[in-house]
């Protein structure tokens, strides 16, 4: 190593230079072994003999120059363990830095990715091809060496087009060599040249320097670099790019593609641009994307990555074009203007809403925040209004246009749709909502395989779904919202189901009336899962799920199939109240019969039928399986392929002589279908829990209503206790503590067995008597309730406590919570909402 002529320099200099970061320099031997070079320190800096920025690396103390290293800009630099830079020189050895801490590594990579225009986040600064051995690794290092120092490229002539198509095709199996030639290329302005030969090819019609031209145009598009884009794409070559490449040698007739983008396209200015650099931006965008998607193979599996640079082209051209219209307010206004003038004939508005269109399509190129500010300043130009008053023309294409335009807002920001849909209900009706005007056109929609009413349900789904109302006010978001919609818009979403449904078969059984039911009750499917209270209420009130299964007579098994699905969602939420809805209309009956009728075939609804009572069975619940045993078991009994329906049969048998000897009176009381059984204490609390939480979606005038719907509850529960208690009524009357009353009973005007306190009513006031106390028991005094009574006193009823549990009590059920269930004497704290406190 030549000496340094600065080892000689000043104390000073060598304590300035000592306080860039500590390494160990490593070079790598010919054994392929690392020799440790000792300790230093490193700095980049600019070298004027090197004419660049280079790696300094001078001895710790000594201040002897060790290395001298220009970064240069194809040269692959890696980062390893947060501590290590390796790299390899084209002429010379590998070469490793071993930093002592963490952050004198971070500056000097900072310095190297700064130098190649690379993301200090990367850890390595260019692309490298892994070797599997050691010699393919050396040949690897040659090819490095032979690119640095011995390419070239050769004269642009005729007679050498087949020596530079072979050049650049080899070029194309390394990086190094990828980055030296696109660095001769830019640098002797090569492309023009070959443009040149182009064209004297053409006037002296040398097919086969064309097929050469086509080659190398080819190579230079997978290089994949950007600044040969700039260059190929700029508006005086970019003709001529595509000319070269209409001569693919694998097609015989040559594609005349430059005569389609002169003659048969044309930029429509429906407003027009002042901006020449905007129009000359569009004009770019629209060639290069013709290039790579109707000229230009398509890639394979296994070359999906190299053209990324071409796509990432045209994303960011995109994002300029959104940005520059964007920024140009009054051509934004002026467009809606337009949109919104009576004046404006037909095919101007068309041609408008088309441009809004392809508009809001570049615009999903836009980061998220610039997104927002963009989606702010359409809906502040009134967008919706304006959607809302084209979905109602009669014009397909400008419909079309709409529902994508509104498709995509709603996927953007379904809060703001929801926001101008709830403004716009409180002063128009039903018939005019935006919502409604959706769901007309997904039912209305002429297309037989219904690919519009799919988008629609898309976007209809998209407003309902509680998932994406974020926010400090999700919950009141939700309540508010689904508190409008069910009123409604739910009648106009389940009319056509409802008007198909009237008989005991499909009044239409068509494939288009077909798919569309199959699209509402998937829509139906999705409220069950995710709105609870609100479908609940609606399915019970209008006996939906009755009307729902009427079409398994269809003779469409994929409308068969989603109408069992709805009843499979409803059943695997495991609510009692459904279950005694299903109990109540018998629902299982049309699910027998279509069984039925399947016959011994054993496909995709004949399984989904088994599962369904395989999740009862699993499940374990007990008022389903008491219902299909005593109602429908007689359809299945003769299934032998599964144990599902026998394990059931088996199951209910067991379960009534569990019944029957725990009570001892089978003349007294028999089991019935409308029996009442015991759950566990975990399945009360969480229905409990379930019922609650769903009244934040009511206010104050929905009181009567719940109570008169937990009177109904109340009664059923302990109608078979109020039996057997009327049939002991001495019993009773003797543990009366010496009172004399009428014979006890759970449920009635005069003694309600139940305590329900709560917010909404009050609560327990100070001297109301605990649960289960008498009336006349010492602390208690009466009260006078301002309205029909909710809470009132009952008379022990430990007496017969053994007796009621016999009555409802699973073997596999027991546990000690029931058995030693108690009622605290203590004044409950107030609940959120009316809660039962047995």
């Amino acid at each position: 190593m030549e000496k340094d002529p600065l080892s000689a320099a000043s104390d000073t200099d060598v304590s300035n230079f000592n306080k860039n970061p500590r390494v160990k320099l490593y070079i790598l031997n010919e054994n392929r072994a690392w020799d440790d070079q000792g300790i230093a320190h490193v700095t980049a800096t600019f070298v004027n003999k090197l004419k660049g920025i280079s790696l300094v690396v001078r001895k710790e103390h000594e201040y002897t120059l060790m290395l001298e290293s220009k970064i240069q800009p194809y040269t692959a630099y890696q980062k390893q363990q947060e501590t290590l830079i390796v790299w390899s020189e084209p002429d010379s050895f590998d070469y490793a830095l071993s930093f002592q801490d963490k952050s004198g590594c971070d500056e000097i990579w900072e310095k190297i990715c700064q130098v190649q225009g690379k993301d200090p986040s990367v850890e390595i600064t260019q692309d490298v091809i892994e070797q599997e051995s050691e010699e393919l690794e050396e040949d690897h290092f040659d090819d490095m060496h032979d690119s640095s120092t011995g390419m070239s490229l050769p004269p642009c002539e005729l007679s050498r087009l087949e020596e530079i198509a072979e050049l650049f095709n080899g070029s194309l199996l390394t990086p190094i060599k990828r980055e030296k030639l696109t660095i001769l290329i830019e640098n002797e302005g090569y492309v023009k040249k070959l443009i040149d030969l182009f064209h004297m090819c053409e006037d002296l019609d040398n097919v086969e320097g064309l097929h050469h031209l086509y080659n190398i145009f080819k190579s230079l598009f997978l290089l994949n670099k950007t600044a040969l884009f700039e260059i190929m794409f700029a508006d005086d070559v970019i003709f001529d790019v595509v000319g070269v490449l209409e001569y693919d040698p694998s097609v015989p007739q040559s594609e005349r593609h430059r005569d389609y983008l002169r003659t048969q396209t044309k930029l429509k200015e429906v407003i027009p641009l002042n901006n020449a650099e905007l129009v000359q931006k569009i004009h770019q965008t629209y060639r290069v994307q013709y290039i790579q998607d109707m000229i230009l193979p398509a890639p394979s599996v296994f070359e999906e990555n190299l053209l990324s640079t071409l796509t990432s082209f045209i994303y960011f051209n995109k994002m300029e074009i959104v940005t520059m219209i964007q920024e140009d307010g009054e051509f934004l206004k002026l467009l809606f203007r337009q949109l919104a003038d009576d004046e404006t004939d037909d095919e101007k508005r068309r041609d408008l809403l088309l441009f809004l269109r392809e508009f809001c399509t570049f615009s999903q190129t836009l980061a998220q925040q610039n997104k927002e500010a963009f989606i702010k300043v359409l809906s502040d130009l009134g967008l919706l209004s304006m959607l809302e008053v084209i979905m109602g023309l009669d014009d397909p294409v400008m419909k079309s246009a709409a529902i994508d335009i509104f498709s995509y807002i709603v996927e953007f920001n379904p809060s703001m749709v929801r926001d101008f849909i709830l403004h716009e209900g409180q002063k128009q009706d039903d018939d005019d909502l935006l919502i409604n005007l959706v769901i007309e056109q997904m039912i209305s929609d002429t297309d037989p395989e219904m690919g519009g009413a799919l988008q629609l349900m898309g976007i209809i789904r998209l407003l309902i779904d509680p998932e994406n109302m974020v926010g400090k006010v999700q919950k009141a978001e939700k309540s508010e919202f689904l508190g409008f919609f069910y009123p409604r818009c739910m009648h106009v979403l389940t009319a056509p189901l409802c008007a198909n449904t009237v008989d005991d078969k499909p009044s239409k059984d068509d494939y288009q009336t077909a798919q569309l039911l199959s699209l509402i009750i998937e829509l139906l499917t999705f409220c069950v899962e995710h709105h609870t209270y609100h479908i609940k209420q609606y399915i019970i009130n209008k006996n939906l799920l009755s009307r729902v299964l009427v079409l398994l007579k269809s003779r469409h098994s994929f409308l068969n199939l989603s109408t069992l699905r709805l009843l499979r969602r409803t059943v695997g939420l495991k609510d009692e109240i459904y279950h005694k809805h299903i109990v109540k209309m018998d629902l299982f009956r049309p699910v027998a019969e279509a069984f039925v009728r399947n016959g011994k075939r054993y496909n995709l609804f004949n399984s989904a039928v088994i599962e369904l009572f395989e999740f009862i069975k699993a499940e374990d619940i007990k008022s389903l399986v008491t219902y299909f045993v005593q109602r429908h078991f007689k359809s299945f009994e003769d299934v032998e392929y599964v144990q599902t329906f026998k394990t059931l049969k088996q199951r209910d048998e067991q379960h009534q002589d569990r019944l029957l000897n725990r009570t001892g009176a089978t003349d007294t009381y028999t089991p019935t279908i409308r029996s009442r059984f015991r759950r566990d204490a975990r399945s009360l609390e969480e229905e409990e829990e379930i019922w609650f939480e769903q009244d934040d979606d009511f206010d104050d005038t929905d009181l009567s209503s719940k109570v008169d719907l937990f009177t109904t509850k109340l009664e059923v529960d302990y109608e078979p206790i109020s039996k057997l208690l009327g049939n002991n009524k001495q019993a009773a009357q003797s543990t009366n503590f010496g009172r004399k009353s009428p014979p006890p009973k759970v449920f009635s005007k005069s003694a309600i067995s139940i305590n329900i306190h709560s917010s909404l009513m009050g609560g327990l006031t100070p001297g109301s008597a605990p649960v289960l106390s008498p009336s006349n028991s010492p602390g208690t005094s009466p009260t006078k309730p301002s309205s029909p009574p909710l809470q009132e006193n009952l008379p022990p009823v430990s007496a017969n406590k053994q007796g009621v549990v016999g009555l409802v009590d699973y073997p596999d059920e027991d546990s000690e919570d029931d058995e030693n269930s108690e009622v605290s004497d203590s004044v409950l704290p107030p609940a959120k909402k009316a809660r039962l406190s047995t």
